[in-house]
């Protein structure tokens, strides 16, 4: 029905065609990173979908985001006006709530077709059941998902840089890249440290018909499910690796690759040993900052977060019977391991039980196409060969959404580019996708339906605050106390004053 390919190229070509020089990177001196949530539409007749005529399906990308940034924990505002992380992971996603809220409000309007259809239950709508979500990024999370080990092959498909492993400073200094090599970036990516990027052999033609994955390998490594205990806390890159099969043969893993992200403060810390046991895996980690500490989880962590949450978040699941799943992952050309994938996103979390109705651990289905983002590190570090000047990762973030207002949002230190000091505050310094304004369109799709058609969730109290809001969605915030205490209790959570507002 679709492959990994054919999500990634409808994404690329969309960052080309939709998206507007505006926020883009600077050619040949800067990189970005891309996400994005693409619709699937089954067709209606599933009989016609047979081995030799496979059934065609619509697809359509709803958000997109790009960043590579977050703010440091003494920028954030109680006023719910800043994004606090503008990684393009967390921008597709919010966009994509942007989205879910329109299609909200036409169905309630029952104005235009929406993805939505009534509920079983008064005020409440589920999905069609002809449609499902495939979210692409073009690079691999940062966090856990990015703890990669590294091998002896010739073969690069991304940039090679070099190491010098004889230096300590070196060493030291190499701790705080989102893995070199690897593209994500809160901190200096220009550091002299560098480190010959081994790639293992990537998959190819992988083909998704009827719900079931189909991988055909060209390589000399054939991924299979990862194994129930590969998620301990305890377990080094150096025991993964002996366990999962990614050294295959006489394959030498040789190091990792580092991920910027720390550990939380309650969680195991990283060994920071030479070579393949420098990180541990499967733990929590906050995203780095230029000496202020963030309080942004990891993409990791945020993207398994959402595989037991749903994407919607707390607000919206006032107005859903059941949770809006992501049905899966698409990963564009990049150091890659689907073991490391399979045990960030699914596997931490595999175990967790007991969940409200309607939620659960999803099975998400990960693949990796073999497409290269063209304003990736990798692609803009290979095409500018001896350009003067560093190569440094864009500032600003691109939010799209498919919505008819407004559908374009271009930020920059978590507000819209361009946004002064004398403006922060004012209407005008507020991200389409910000907090206080993703409330204000929740507040409005409620004003436009009648109040004795609310769900029972919005009509047994008064609520006033952000916070009332969110709290009062009894189910996901039952979902999320499960989650946090069989699986993610040491997750970061921001003070409840800094959701006060209205």
């Amino acid at each position: 029905m679709w492959t990994a390919d054919e999500i990634a190229l409808l994404c690329y070509e969309h960052y080309g065609i939709r998206l507007p020089k505006k926020g883009k990177p600077e050619p040949n001196h800067e990189w970005t990173l891309l996400a994005a949530v693409v619709k699937i539409q089954s067709p209606a007749d599933q009989d016609c979908d047979t081995p030799d005529k496979p059934a065609q399906v619509t697809k359509e990308v709803v958000s997109m985001g790009t960043g590579t940034k977050c703010i440091g924990q003494s920028k954030m505002r109680k006023s719910g006006d800043i994004l606090n992380d503008s990684h393009a992971e967390v921008i597709a996603r919010r966009s994509f709530q942007r989205y879910l809220l329109h299609q909200l409000q036409l169905a309630a309007t029952l104005k235009e077709d929406s993805i939505f259809v009534p509920g079983t239950q008064k005020g409440l709508w589920k999905l069609r059941r002809d449609l499902f979500f495939v979210f692409f990024s073009s690079h691999t999370p940062c966090g856990d998902a990015s703890i990669i080990p590294m091998l002896e092959f010739e073969d690069q498909p991304c940039c090679p840089v070099i190491r010098d492993w004889a230096s300590s400073s070196s060493v030291e200094a190499s701790s705080n890249l989102e893995a070199p090599g690897n593209e994500r970036k809160c901190e200096d990516l220009d550091s002299p440290v560098t480190k010959k990027m081994r790639l293992e052999p990537m998959t190819a033609a992988r083909e998704v018909t009827n719900g079931a994955t189909h991988h055909q390998s060209f390589g000399k490594q054939e991924s299979g499910p990862i194994s129930p205990g590969i998620n301990s806390c305890n377990l080094t890159v150096e025991g993964l690796a002996a366990v999962t099969r990614i050294a295959p043969g006489s394959a030498k893993v040789i190091d990792v690759y580092r991920t910027g992200a720390k550990c939380v403060p309650g969680e195991a810390g990283d060994s920071r040993k030479l070579g393949a046991a420098f990180h541990q895996v499967g733990l929590l980690r906050v995203k780095p900052g230029r000496g202020d500490r963030t309080r942004s989880m990891s993409c990791s962590d945020k993207m398994a977060r959402w595989n037991v949450l749903g994407c919607q978040g707390a607000l919206l699941m006032h107005f859903l019977e059941e949770p809006i799943y992501l049905s899966a992952v698409v990963i564009g050309k990049c150091p890659y391991s689907q073991e490391a994938m399979q045990r960030a996103l699914t596997g931490r979390c595999q175990n967790v039980s007991a969940l409200p109705k309607g939620f659960g651990v999803q099975e998400l289905k990960i693949l990796q196409s073999d497409l290269l983002f063209e304003q990736s590190r990798c692609a803009v570090q290979a095409k500018r060969a001896d350009s003067p000047g560093r190569l440094v990762p864009c500032g600003a973030a691109i939010s799209w959404s498919a919505v008819p207002e407004q559908p374009l949002d271009v930020t920059a230190n978590g507000f819209p580019q361009g946004t002064t000091k004398k403006t922060i505050g004012s209407l005008q310094a507020r991200s389409q996708i910000s907090k206080v304004e993703l409330f204000r369109s929740f507040q409005k799709l409620l004003s436009r339906i009648a109040r004795d058609k609310w769900p029972d969730s919005l009509r047994v109290q008064k609520l006033d605050t952000y916070q009332d809001y969110k709290e009062a969605a009894s189910s996901y915030q039952e979902a999320w106390s499960t989650l946090r205490k069989q699986a993610f209790g040491s997750w970061i959570r921001n003070p409840p004053d800094y959701h006060q507002f209205k």
